[in-house]
């Protein structure tokens, strides 16, 4: 009987794309984590491994580099006690030829450090790559030494069914009622009391945020509440919604909005609920749904104890006696107080004049201020507080923490600096279909999630059902998120936070979701055949991908007038919002994010003159060879295809 991979690969405490290699190494016939090796194989390997170690152990310590990542020439001489210059020459003996401040690959340091009787030791990841960005200090509390702690609450829902008129529904009746003067200001989060119970509200903008903090690691909510407006319904953004939050795995209320409304319909929203996996507490369900008007402030008592039992439930808890840590939830740089951070304390208890570190920014806490203005000395867990005292703007979604002391706080943001220097030079841990298969191969990818979107809900629910067709034994298709419209920014977020690729049918990205996909390196793929998008999944699951051509996007148009020619068609007068138009190119036009015809560029005019190219920032005149629906408001995407030179 043999063993899985995978199942050595844990006995030996070691990656299973190792163990695949250093099988191959020997000639043993492998594939994938799920392959199987005989028992004396398996043996065979542990032996190596073993005696590897003693060998390691056996060699001086003094002469072990142990290294993160890659050094420099520079930094690899000081660690060998020589002169940069030195080494350079040994280098270009060796056929290498390298500057000073050139980074080095693991062979070539290997190599040279052998020359000088020196080994190289790869500092082992105690956790996934970015855990630098992760707490300094993630010590776990005694069970003894928590306490319960307000819940946070994040708001999300379609546009225009009541999320903000809710939040202001609650802030006035709750924090202004009893204050003199009632001064507040915006700080992004605010806390209301019910029954001498805290409650923190995330006033942010909606799941973007909500997503955008999970993306980075970092978990700010505990409840989500769903405003769902009782004469409107379940719409696209409310489907988002329900995704974003089950996706994050946080409690779901749902707030049935404007039931003062006269065609005001509660139970019909309640039954579409069910289509989307939530079913109301009273249809036998776990989902709490309340019925409440935000403008008539009607049922708010009860949409909080809702919030409170539900808070009661999940037992949150943290330690008010030790160093703070939270997430940031917003931050600015302000003309006159500098780099401003909106803080929610997750736990610990954050005090003026601590040391802190936020991503790669770091600093000492000047000033803290609440949602009401007022100066705090300190902050306890799930506070919402202003902070003053970083030394550059962090991002939303990074983790602050308070630290030793100063030279700590800029230790750490430096090493963050560097990290992120050299993942932004080697980083490429997404999903995409170009590399799947050696994904899956490796045991990288043992789920492929999918965000669907298209033109048509038909459309959507076809995609769906063929897509998750595609699971075998080794990988999972699971469908995290379909709508209707064209690709968002909000749909690449998603994408990003649950390590997902995004399938267009009939839609395109806008310039903006596109700028995001680039840097969150999310794979977004478009499509006008439903089997050619199911054949892509399944060959790139299967390595057979055919990756020979690339499209890519030239630039972005936008259609300001129509011109009728006589003998010639319809003119678009347009604007180019970004990029390039080549007259050689081809053209998509696009309606409310929708494809509505892909072809060729007829003719492309500056004033009365035929040209070849026109630039960014520059009006000129298009025509789509043999097509006229051409409308205002219209926008043009110019596309080619380039062809990429396979590598094995």
């Amino acid at each position: 009987m043999g063993i899985r991979i995978y199942k050595l690969a844990e006995e030996l405490e070691m990656e299973n794309k190792e163990l695949i290699k250093i099988l191959q190494d020997l000639g043993v016939d492998v594939t994938s984590h799920m392959s199987t090796v005989e028992k004396e194989t398996a043996e065979l390997v542990l032996d190596m491994i073993v005696d590897e170690e003693e060998s390691e152990d056996e060699f001086d310590e003094d002469k072990i580099i142990e290294v993160e990542g890659t050094l420099t020439v520079k930094e690899l001489a000081e660690e060998l006690e020589i002169e940069a210059n030195d080494l350079m020459t040994k280098l270009i003996n060796l056929g290498i030829m390298a500057m000073i401040n050139q980074e080095l690959t693991m062979e070539q340091m290997e190599n040279i450090a052998a020359e000088y009787g020196y080994q190289i030791k790869e500092e082992e990841n105690t956790g996934d790559e970015d855990n630098i960005y992760g707490l300094v200090n993630d010590i776990e509390d005694k069970e003894e030494d928590l306490e319960l702690r307000p819940p946070v609450i994040t708001v999300m829902g379609h546009v225009d069914h009541g999320k903000t008129t809710l939040l202001d529904a609650i802030r006035e009746t709750e924090v202004t009622a009893g204050e003199a003067g009632g001064i507040t200001q915006h700080i992004g989060a605010y806390q209301v009391e019910v029954d001498e119970q805290k409650i923190t509200f995330l006033d942010t903008p909606g799941h973007e945020a909500f997503t955008s903090m999970r993306a980075r690691g970092a978990q700010a909510t505990d409840i989500a509440i769903l405003v769902v407006a009782a004469d409107d319904g379940i719409m696209p953004q409310t489907i988002e919604a329900i995704n974003h939050a089950k996706s994050a795995g946080v409690p779901i209320i749902v707030a049935v909005n404007k039931i003062d409304r006269p065609n005001a319909q509660p139970d019909r929203v309640k039954q579409e609920l069910t289509e989307h996996g939530l079913v109301p507490e009273e249809w036998g369900g776990n989902t709490i749904c309340v019925n409440v008007s935000a403008l008539k402030k009607e049922n708010l008592d009860e949409l909080l104890e809702m919030i409170v039992l539900t808070a009661e439930m999940e037992e949150l808890k943290a330690n008010p006696n030790r160093a703070a840590n939270g997430v940031i939830i917003e931050a600015e740089l302000d003309r006159g107080r500098g780099p401003v951070a909106t803080v929610l304390v997750n736990n610990g208890t954050l005090k003026v004049g601590d040391a802190i570190v936020a991503g790669v920014a770091s600093g000492r806490v000047r000033a803290m201020v609440n949602d009401r203005g007022e100066r705090l000395e300190e902050a306890g867990p799930a506070t919402p507080v202003e902070v003053l005292g970083l030394s550059d703007v962090p991002n939303a979604g990074d983790l602050l923490e308070a630290v030793e002391d100063d030279q700590s706080a800029r230790g750490v943001a430096q090493k963050r600096k560097d990290k992120k220097r050299v993942d932004e030079l080697t980083r490429n841990t997404t999903v995409n279909l170009d590399d799947l298969f050696s994904q899956i191969q490796q045991g990288d990818v043992k789920e492929l999630n999918i965000v669907v979107k298209a033109d048509v809900q038909g459309s959507v629910e076809a995609v769906k059902q063929s897509l998750l067709k595609l699971s075998t034994d080794e990988v999972e298709v699971n469908i995290i998120h379909g709508g209707v419209g064209g690709v968002t920014e909000t749909d690449v977020m998603l994408a990003s936070a649950s390590n997902a690729i995004i399938i267009g049918f009939n839609v395109r990205p806008g310039a903006n979701a596109r700028k995001v996909a680039e840097k969150e390196k999310v794979d977004i793929r478009t499509y006008r055949v439903i089997y050619k998008a199911i054949d892509d999944v399944k060959s790139a699951m299967e390595g057979l991908l055919d990756p020979d051509y690339k499209e890519i996007v030239l630039g972005q148009v936008e259609v300001r007038q129509t011109f009728k020619v006589p003998k010639v068609g319809v003119i678009a007068g347009a604007y180019v919002t970004n990029g390039t138009v080549n007259r050689n190119s081809k053209v998509r036009l696009l309606r409310d994010g929708k494809i509505i015809h892909e072809g060729d560029i007829g003719s492309l005019k500056r004033f009365q003159n035929d040209v070849r190219e026109v630039a960014e920032g520059y009006e000129c005149g298009i025509g789509i060879e043999g097509y006229n629906d051409v409308k205002e408001g219209d926008i043009m995407e110019i596309y080619d295809f380039e062809e990429i030179k396979r590598t094995l």
